[in-house]
C-alpha cells in the first residue's frame, strides 16, 4: 500500500472536530475513520496487473543529443484507472521526466515516451518499470514493480560533421576539377590539353603533340579507390582528459569526419582499435555509411589502463593487405609510449605504407609555459617547457622514420587531418 499527501491534509482536518469536542476519543476517532478510508480506498483501486506494458525499440542516438524510449501501456479492464509510471533508467541515460501520469479508459492504450539525453557513450539499460494505481479517493495507491528491460545504443556524437561541407566542397574541386599537372603516386591519366607556360615539361605527350599543331600535355587526376586504415589507441595514454573530454573521445570523433570524407573520395577505409589486442576491426570499404558503420563500432570503445601492444596492431593493419595504404594512428604523442611502444614497429608500417601520427595535444601546457608570474608559476612553465620539449623530440624521431604527425588541440584535429588527407590527395602521394 502507498498512501498519497491527501493522507496528512486529511489528519489535520481533524483539528475541527477536536476543537468542537476536545476529548482523546474523538481525536482516536478521526485517525479510525481516516484509516477505514486509506483501507477502502485502496482495496477499490485497480490492480497494476490490469495494465499491460510493452516497450518498443529505442533506436540508437548519439551522445548528447536527445532520443525517446517509447511504452505503449494498455489498460485490459472495463474500469478507469489514473496510474502512475516510472521509468527508471540508469542516471547516465540522461532520462529528464521519467514519470508520467495516466489517464485511461476501459479498453483504452496510449503511448507514453520517456526523453534520453545519453552523457556517455555505449548500452545504456533499464530494468525495471514502477507502476503505481489510485484509488477512487486519491488516498491510497497499489504499485508494483515490473522486470520489462530496455536498451539504447549511445553513439560518438562526431561534433565535428560541421566541417564535412567545407571539406567535401574542396573535394569536389580536386576531383575533377582541377587537374593535377605531374603525375604522382596516387594520381591517374585525366585528359590531353594545350601546353600553357607554367606547365611541367615531363607532362608533355609527345606522340599526341605530333598529330597536332600546338604541344600538348597530359593531365592527371588523384585516383580514386585507395586505401585508408584508421587506427585507434585505447590504451592508458587516451584515458587523459583534455578539458572535460577524454583524448579517446578527440580521435573518433576525428576518425569519423577523416572517415566520411575519404569514402565521398571514393577510397576505401578499414578501421582497427586496441591496446594489448586489437578491440574492434571493420571493413567497411567505400560505402556512404562507413560513419554509422565505425559510430556502431566505437560505442563500446572504453580506455584500458594498460600499454598498447603495437606489435600486435600493426600485426592487424599488415593483416588487411599489402596494397599501399595511408595509416593514420590516433594516439597520444606521450614520449615514453611512442618511443618505447611506437617507434620500434614503425619500419614495419612505414615499408610499404604511409603513415600518419594524429595526437591531442593539451593547450594548457602551452598557458601553463607561458605563466611566470611568481617563483611557483615559474617551476611549473619549467615541468611545462620539459613535457613540450620532449614531445617535440618525438614528433622529431617520428619525422626522421618518415612519419608525419599532426599535434593539435582537440577542437582542431578533425579538420586538420581532413586538411592533411586532401593535400596528400591533390599531390598523389596517396
Amino acid at each position: 500500500m502507498v498512501t498519497t499527501g491527501r493522507v496528512p491534509l486529511l489528519l489535520l482536518l481533524g483539528v475541527v472536530p477536536v476543537v468542537l469536542r476536545p476529548t482523546l476519543g474523538t481525536m482516536w476517532l478521526w485517525v479510525l475513520v481516516v484509516g477505514l478510508l486509506v483501507v477502502a480506498d485502496w482495496a477499490l483501486a485497480p490492480s497494476p496487473g490490469h495494465l499491460g506494458l510493452t516497450r518498443l525499440p529505442t533506436p540508437p542516438v548519439r551522445t548528447g543529443q536527445a532520443g525517446e524510449s517509447v511504452l505503449l501501456v494498455e489498460n485490459r479492464s472495463r474500469r478507469r484507472v489514473h496510474a502512475l509510471v516510472r521509468d527508471a533508467w540508469q542516471p547516465s541515460a540522461g532520462a529528464g521526466r521519467d514519470r508520467h501520469r495516466l489517464r485511461l479508459r476501459g479498453r483504452e492504450s496510449l503511448r507514453v515516451a520517456t526523453v534520453l539525453l545519453p552523457r556517455r557513450r555505449g548500452d545504456l539499460h533499464t530494468h525495471t518499470l514502477t507502476v503505481r494505481t489510485a484509488g477512487p479517493l486519491g488516498l491510497a495507491a497499489r504499485q508494483r514493480t515490473r522486470d520489462l528491460p530496455g536498451t539504447v545504443r549511445s553513439l560518438p556524437p562526431f561534433d565535428s560533421r560541421k566541417h564535412l561541407p567545407s571539406r567535401l566542397a574542396r573535394l569536389r574541386d580536386l576531383d575533377g576539377r582541377a587537374a593535377v599537372r605531374v603525375r604522382g603516386q596516387g594520381t591517374e591519366f585525366d585528359s590531353l590539353r594545350e601546353y600553357v607556360r607554367g606547365d611541367d615539361v615531363r607532362s608533355i605527350d609527345w606522340r599526341a603533340s605530333a598529330r597536332n599543331r600546338t604541344v600538348v600535355v597530359r593531365t592527371w587526376q588523384p585516383e580514386r579507390d585507395r586505401r585508408l586504415v584508421l587506427v585507434l589507441d585505447t590504451s592508458r595514454t587516451s584515458a587523459g582528459r583534455v578539458g572535460d573530454v577524454p583524448r579517446l573521445d578527440s580521435a573518433m570523433d576525428a576518425a569519423l569526419l577523416l572517415a566520411a570524407l575519404a569514402a565521398r573520395a571514393g577510397d576505401r577505409v578499414d578501421f582497427i582499435a586496441g591496446d594489448r589486442r586489437v578491440r574492434s576491426q571493420v571493413r567497411a570499404a567505400g560505402t556512404r555509411g562507413v560513419t554509422a558503420t565505425l559510430q556502431e563500432a566505437m560505442a563500446d570503445l572504453e580506455p584500458v589502463i594498460a600499454e598498447a601492444n603495437w606489435s600486435a596492431l600493426a600485426g592487424a593493419v599488415t593483416a588487411l593487405g599489402r596494397q599501399r595504404a595511408l595509416v593514420v594512428l590516433l594516439t597520444p604523442l606521450e614520449p615514453s609510449a611512442v618511443e618505447e611502444g611506437l617507434l620500434p614497429v614503425l619500419p614495419v608500417l612505414t615499408a610499404h605504407h604511409r603513415v600518419v601520427v594524429a595526437s591531442v595535444k593539451d593547450p594548457a601546457l602551452e598557458e601553463l609555459a607561458a605563466r611566470r608570474t611568481d617563483l611557483d608559476a615559474v617551476y611549473d612553465a619549467a615541468a611545462a617547457e620539459q613535457v613540450l620539449l620532449r614531445r617535440r623530440h618525438s614528433a622529431e624521431l617520428l619525422g626522421a622514420l618518415g612519419v608525419h604527425v599532426l599535434d593539435v588541440d582537440a577542437e582542431s584535429l578533425p579538420p586538420t587531418l581532413a586538411d592533411h588527407y586532401l593535400s596528400l590527395k591533390a599531390r598523389g602521394l596517396l
